[in-house]
């Protein structure tokens, strides 16, 4: 007497016959686009220029559009197991993500998984941040740019006033050369001299304040663990303990030092910015350009030893 065993048919065992049955006819469907698609681009090929639509119409009933999807697909998806589960509707819809995002995107959203209508969605929400991004890039590179300009007006300025407070003092000298050898009407000329160069003086410094509120209130964007370095807090305390030394002597030297020490900070600042900018933005070149300023400030040090 022979037993014969039955298979016992549950909700699960059919769920998994159904799911391996649709996991085949999509690739079957998504292959048989891939195939329709190549012969599509050969046939285009040999038929006549401005015959292509109604070739299409008279031999298989394609539109135009249709058979720009079959072709697109049979370029895109040809060589791609990874997306093997597609469907043919699903392929087409993600003809619009990059190629080289489209296997990343397809395993973070399940695409396998979603409606038509469901991934169509997630595709709008993906252009719609990535239109977002596009907009704030462009309005950091705006602003980056901005800086920069502000900060070349800044150093220009900067080094304008020295060149002011140089020319006022020489009047100075000059005139006390003039009213000591009796010679006023130069000293009267010099005094003019010195007038002007006074108040260009006063409006460079103005000048500099206004450009420095700018900067403040344009701060550099960049991540604590990508700032380089920045300028020491104890230099910066220097340099303000400088500023009310000065305003409480009448020393030439320590007034003109205080100017140029203030021009090489912020300039020391720009190039911290810069050499960001370039680890960002062209790595290779990093250390090349990291070295020479590492160069520059050793030779510098070794100048004040």
């Amino acid at each position: 007497m022979t037993t014969q065993m039955t298979i016992q048919r549950t909700a699960d065992v059919i769920a998994a016959e159904i799911r391996s049955i649709d996991q085949q006819a999509r690739q079957y469907v998504l292959q048989s686009a891939i195939d329709i698609g190549t012969r599509l681009k050969e046939a285009k090929e040999l038929v006549p220029h401005g015959e292509w639509g109604t070739w299409l119409k008279n031999n298989v009933n394609y539109s135009q559009s249709t058979a720009i999807n079959f072709m697109k697909v049979s370029e895109e998806y040809a060589n791609s197991q990874a997306l093997a589960n597609l469907s043919y509707t699903q392929a087409v819809q993600l003809l619009s993500i990059p190629a080289e995002e489209r296997e990343q995107f397809v395993q973070e959203n399940n695409v396998t998984e979603l409606s038509t209508r469901e991934l169509k969605e997630v595709i709008k929400e993906k252009k719609a941040l990535e239109k977002q991004l596009q907009k704030a890039n462009e309005q950091a590179e705006y602003e980056r740019l901005e800086r920069e300009k502000l900060e070349r007006s800044l150093s220009e300025m900067q080094q304008q006033n020295a060149m002011n407070y140089e020319l006022a003092e020489r009047y100075k000298a000059e005139i006390e050369a003039a009213t000591a050898s009796g010679n006023d009407e130069q000293a009267a000329k010099l005094q003019e001299e010195l007038n002007k160069a006074q108040a260009s003086l006063v409006d460079s410094n103005k000048k500099i304040k206004e450009l420095e509120k700018q900067l403040k209130a344009k701060p550099i964007d960049i991540p604590a663990k990508e700032i380089i370095e920045k300028v020491p807090e104890a230099v910066e305390k220097e340099l303000e303990q400088l500023r009310e030394k000065v305003k409480r002597s009448d020393n030439k030297a320590l007034a003109k030092f205080a100017v140029y020490f203030e021009a090489v900070t912020n300039n020391f600042s720009n190039l911290l910015s810069v050499l960001h900018e370039i680890k960002t933005n062209v790595p290779e070149e990093y250390e090349k350009y990291r070295n020479a300023a590492a160069g520059l400030l050793n030779r510098m040090g070794e100048k004040v030893k």
